[in-house]
């Protein structure tokens, strides 16, 4: 919880400044391991990459990392029985969705952390009772399309990788409990920030950065020798 109290904080306070007409950039968040050089030279450094997973989506679609790279993408983590959190954190979504609903560079990936329950087809009417028609922009996914046992510790592991609350819920065993945590993440697999979104301020912010990460991957893009 202290490393996520001080991620959130790096997302708030070092949103990228502008120096010498530089173009603003966001933060890369996680520890970074330094990478000694074969020459002898300054050390590489390595930033924190999200680890590979692998989901299938409310159409059936197999999502795995590859499938986001080139693009940013926002994360949630949610289920569909959920009574007042995930209604209210996926209307906030909602708010930064349309606009770039139909811009291909970026998408939207919300993982259940009730796999158990949360089928493909229940997947496929929650997105459906929110307006979500298209897939492609917005993955509901899970990490158990057959069932598996060990799903629901994946998602928790994998929640943790996106520096978000997801844990075992001790007054109600079988239970998880999460918060309304939002990820930022890049087209190389970088998380660029962290969002409350239950704050209307946060989603603002969310709403600024977005537009200054995708200029970004255009920049990269079309310089492809530029690296993090």
């Amino acid at each position: 919880m202290r490393l996520l109290s001080l991620l959130l904080l790096a997302a708030g306070l070092l949103t990228a400044c502008t120096e010498n007409n530089q173009p603003q950039r966001l933060p890369i968040l996680g520890e970074r391991d330094p990478i000694a050089r074969a020459d002898g030279g300054p050390a590489d450094t390595l930033y924190y990459q999200i680890p590979s997973f692998r989901l299938t989506d409310q159409a059936g679609q197999v999502l795995t990392n590859q499938s986001f790279a080139g693009r940013a993408y926002v994360v949630s983590f949610f289920f569909a029985t959920c009574p007042d959190l995930c209604p209210r954190m996926h209307r906030a979504l909602l708010q930064v969705y349309t606009p770039f609903a139909t811009d291909k560079r970026v998408t939207f990936l919300s993982h259940t952390i009730d796999p158990g329950h949360d089928s493909i087809p229940v997947l496929r009417e929650y997105a459906h009772g929110m307006g979500v028609r298209d897939a492609s922009r917005w993955h509901f996914a899970t990490t158990a399309p057959h069932g598996e046992t060990a799903a629901r510790d994946t998602v928790i592991k994998l929640a943790h990788a996106y520096f978000t609350a997801v844990m075992p819920d001790k007054d109600s065993p079988g239970s998880v409990v999460h918060n309304g945590t939002l990820a930022l993440v890049d087209d190389q697999g970088h998380v660029r920030g962290l969002y409350d979104s239950l704050d209307a301020k946060e989603m603002a912010r969310l709403l600024k950065e977005l537009p200054l990460l995708l200029a970004e991957i255009d920049q990269r893009k079309a310089t492809p020798v530029a690296r993090q």
